[in-house]
């Protein structure tokens, strides 16, 4: 029986004061391990995300049998302190139904938990209780750390801080305090909103994940402030979402598009185009490469490995009105597995454009920061010489 318990709230009280019962209060404090209800804890090491936050947790293994008989409920109860805050610790409570069980029940429940955290040292006090007061407790210790060459990246949550996991990818950014200095500079974002695997069935979150983080990085650039976005699905052929020259990206609206793709089905009248993928693609980026003129056009996505490359004589000519800059960040968890050239990368060649391969999260930082050095620097370059002409 596998039961995630990732599903923790933070517990508040009135004031800022925490209510804890007593006597599972008394558990945390002791700081020795107990085991009258039977179970295993296995920590997880912090682990940074390409939402730029450390992600650790727990695996909890329980003996059925000791779960057998009538309906039963265990209460998880942790807190997470940090090495520098030690007066400040966060905690987190999850209630978790077990169903009844046969007397005999044999194998194991396993229970997972997560949180998010900043970079430092921390200690977690942990507990597990049944209905009837018997307890499994641990405690250990834990870094989240940047690796010194990675110390610059910005992470999205601050040093010593731990929240709560944010399973909804798709909610809405904060507002973004935009730079003064300089004209806001406009976006248009083509993002290929598929899996890792071209031939999955179904579109997962993790497959999501660093495309929607790419979108959120590129959002929160103080330089940037008109966003367009073209989201589409190379398998189904088809734009999903498309928002154009807005103050800020809407997570939420688009959110609700990606939930409609639904690639476990086929298209008769797609069956019967020998090459639709590529006349689809082809068309794609004609038709957004010349629909306006922003300051950069960002293709991102996995690898679209068609079967017949989009024809060069096709985009040459757009190439020569081009005169802002194009980039392909390119999200490849194994860049081994397929070290080839995809369609995307030899449609951007043909407009001299950057690549970036993104497969871990210290990729997508850099080549977001070079990105937009590039992108600053040719804006100006082109005023410059709008000014010389005159």
């Amino acid at each position: 029986m596998c039961a995630p318990a990732f599903g923790q709230a933070p517990v508040h009280g009135s004031g800022g004061n925490i209510r804890i019962v007593n006597t599972d209060m008394a558990v945390l404090e002791m700081q020795e391990a107990r085991n009258d209800l039977p179970c295993s804890v296995t920590p997880r090491k912090p682990v940074l995300g390409f939402d730029l936050r450390f992600h650790a947790g727990y695996d909890v293994d329980v003996p059925l049998k000791e779960l057998s008989g009538s309906e039963n409920e265990l209460t998880i109860l942790f807190r997470v302190t940090p090495a520098t805050h030690k007066d400040d610790p966060t905690y987190f409570v999850q209630h978790i139904h077990v169903p009844s069980l046969e007397e005999d029940a044999r194998g194991y429940a396993n229970l997972q938990g997560d949180i998010d955290m900043g970079e430092g040292n921390y200690h977690v006090d942990w507990l597990m209780r049944d209905r009837g007061e018997h307890v499994c407790s641990f405690y250990w210790d834990m870094e989240a750390a940047l690796a010194q060459k990675d110390k610059q990246i910005e992470l999205a949550i601050a040093p010593a801080q731990v929240e709560g996991v944010q399973f909804e990818q798709f909610k809405d950014e904060p507002p973004v305090e935009r730079s003064q200095s300089a004209p806001p500079l406009s976006i248009k974002v083509l993002v290929n909103f598929a899996p890792q695997n071209y031939d999955a069935a179904a579109l997962r979150p993790l497959d999501t994940v660093a495309l929607v983080s790419i979108l959120r990085r590129i959002s929160r650039e103080p330089q940037f402030g008109k966003f367009s976005v073209v989201a589409f699905n190379i398998q189904e052929q088809r734009v999903l979402y498309r928002q154009t020259s807005a103050d800020k990206i809407d997570f939420p609206a688009l959110g609700d598009a990606i939930h409609s793709v639904k690639l476990g089905t086929v298209d008769l009248k797609r069956l019967s185009q020998k090459h639709g993928d590529t006349e689809f693609l082809a068309d794609l980026i004609k038709t957004e490469m010349s629909a306006d003129h922003p300051d950069a056009v960002v293709f991102a996505g996995p690898k679209i490995m068609l079967d017949e490359a989009v024809p060069q004589d096709t985009l040459k000519p757009f190439a020569t009105d081009i005169n802002y800059p194009v980039f392909y960040m390119n999200y490849n968890l194994n860049p081994q597995v397929v070290p080839w050239k995809d369609s995307i990368s030899r449609a951007v060649k043909i407009f001299k454009g950057t690549e970036y391969t993104i497969t871990r999260p210290r990729d997508l930082w850099f080549a977001v920061t070079e990105m937009v050095s590039r992108i600053v620097k040719s804006k100006r370059t082109s005023s410059s010489s709008l000014v010389s002409t005159q």
